[in-house]
């Protein structure tokens, strides 16, 4: 078959690669209809994520039809539509137990390299990395999904392909964090990036009773989606100051929930940015946390700060003073896929939660390569690249 493959720091390559089966009684074959560029994909390419190994297929969000059912599967039959999570999960361990189902104690097959890095291992996730288990990604015609029953979703008739790809990662992570950010009717949200998951983080948070979102950005194209697609209120860092507008809009206070949707890779004006970006390219820190300490500063007092963007290790000059004078609450966390993609699918249905427009780029697996460079430049407009095997 054919798969879009890493082959090395800003080296994409369509190649042939074999075909996968049924390895467990518990898989399915999906043959994949639909599978979209992410933004943490880009940590992969820009050689960030440093357990890649040329020939490896990425991609983790995807939609398709199961064309083989292994002998244990109950939930799914060939020829079902399906969605599926991006983090595999067995369903069975204490995390998966209480619904936190990207901790997996049993998916990654390579914990090693996480418990050294952050102490614990978690769940394996498609095609991010021998870190995360080593999963063929999704960029290829066929996919093997392990613990389908748990993480494969039957796409209600009425929700399309092209809606359907979102909830796979896009609309869950970003449930994830608008859930366990404790967004409550009347707050006040904050979202830190326009990207696809900033966007749909925002109009969840208005789907959970948020009096008032804004979505920070700088790139022209993606603000306006969140004025016109969204329905928020937008934030261009590049020209409006961050800190006045956010109290500007409550009343001096800031906001109650702070979602940082950006990660290891943020841009920003002033010396943090290039501070960061020397660091970050000397290897002497992973990551650039400049939207994330931003947050943390203007979250209000006793707040909710909740990282969604994905960081790799370590990042300097975290703001731990003000997290802990100003009582806030930070947290974390990979999407939790089965926990969110039933609720997502709903809402598609209703036609309440519809992240079509996302999808600027449609075009052929052969030409993923470039998708993959309007992608990463931001070039044409290009908010996901969306390929079709």
């Amino acid at each position: 078959m054919r798969a879009l493959t890493w082959q090395g720091v800003n080296e994409l390559s369509v190649e042939t690669v074999p075909d996968p089966g049924i390895e467990s009684p518990t898989d399915v074959v999906v043959r994949v209809v639909r599978t979209v560029s992410c933004g943490s994909d880009l940590h992969l390419l820009g050689g960030y994520i440093p357990f890649m190994r040329a020939g490896d297929v990425i991609g983790h969000e995807f939609v398709g039809e199961v064309v083989e059912v292994g002998a244990d599967v109950r939930r799914h039959r060939v020829g079902d539509r399906v969605v599926v999570s991006s983090f595999i999960a067995c369903g069975r361990c204490w995390h998966c137990r209480h619904e936190e189902f990207s901790l997996c104690d049993n998916t990654n097959t390579n914990p090693d390299i996480t418990e050294a890095l952050w102490g614990f291992a978690p769940g394996g996730c498609f095609g991010y990395s021998h870190a995360m288990g080593g999963n063929a990604g999704s960029h290829a015609e066929y996919v093997r999904v392990p613990m389908a029953d748990v993480g494969a979703f039957r796409i209600p008739d009425g929700v399309s392909y092209e809606r359907a790809l979102f909830a796979s990662d896009t609309c869950s992570t970003a449930w994830t964090g608008v859930d366990l950010g404790g967004v409550r009717p009347g707050d006040t949200v904050a979202v830190w990036g326009a990207g696809g998951v900033g966007q749909m983080a925002a109009r969840i948070a208005q789907l959970q009773g948020a009096e008032r979102v804004l979505v920070i950005d700088r790139v022209p194209e993606r603000l306006e989606q969140v004025r016109t697609q969204v329905g928020a209120e937008a934030i261009d860092y590049s020209t409006q100051h961050v800190g006045s507008e956010l109290l500007e809009a409550t009343g001096g206070r800031g906001p109650d929930v702070c979602i940082e949707a950006v990660g290891m890779e943020a841009h920003a004006p002033g010396p943090d940015y290039l501070y960061d970006q020397v660091k970050q390219q000397l290897r002497l820190q992973t990551d650039r946390p400049t939207a994330l300490r931003e947050a943390i500063y203007q979250c209000r007092k006793g707040g909710t700060v909740f990282v969604l963007g994905v960081f790799a290790a370590l990042a300097d000059k975290f703001p731990v003073g003000a997290m802990m004078n100003k009582g806030l609450t930070v947290r974390g966390a990979q999407m939790h896929g089965p926990r969110y993609i039933p609720r997502v699918l709903e809402h598609m249905e209703r036609g309440d939660l519809v992240p079509d427009h996302l999808a600027t780029h449609v075009m052929p697996l052969e030409d993923a390569p470039e998708g993959y460079r309007l992608f990463k430049d931001k070039q044409d407009g290009c908010v996901r690249a969306v390929f079709t095997p």
